[in-house]
């Protein structure tokens, strides 16, 4: 059995896998998903898991070099765009964030290796971990 903190092996292996600048997206329950990218859905119910509990396993063993959000989160969900940003210091003390307009980011994420979905609920709550490297 794995020591850390992720357990989900489809996750483990699309991580061990990726190089560096490739994408991973952690999605809300309502994110069109490409058909040509794969899709690792975690949804149990609505809420359920968070996209910050998902977050929180994938950066445990992700490198990340950069994120990228929908520019109306912080507008349409202020205090989970706060929770966001305070969960991405704790692992990456001066992260570079870059932000697109949701079509935007839609676009970009049909460029993923992955697109990892929550029952997250909140209105924009996307994100794209960049992988960096650990060297």
């Amino acid at each position: 059995m794995k020591k850390t903190a992720l357990l989900n092996r489809e996750i483990s292996a699309v991580v061990a896998a990726m190089g560096h600048g490739q994408m991973l997206v952690i999605a809300d329950c309502g994110l069109p998903i490409p058909e040509h990218v794969p899709c690792i859905d975690l949804s149990l119910l609505r809420g359920q898991p968070t996209l910050l509990s998902v977050l929180q396993a994938v950066m445990s063993e992700l490198c990340v070099e950069k994120f990228t959000l929908a520019t109306e989160l912080p507008q349409a969900s202020p205090l989970f765009h706060r929770q966001l940003l305070d969960e991405i210091a704790t692992w990456s003390p001066q992260p570079q964030t870059n932000v697109l307009s949701h079509e935007q980011f839609k676009e970009l994420s049909s460029e993923a290796v992955v697109i990892i979905r929550s029952g997250e609920c909140t209105p924009y709550a996307n994100i794209i971990l960049h992988s960096g490297v650990s060297f």
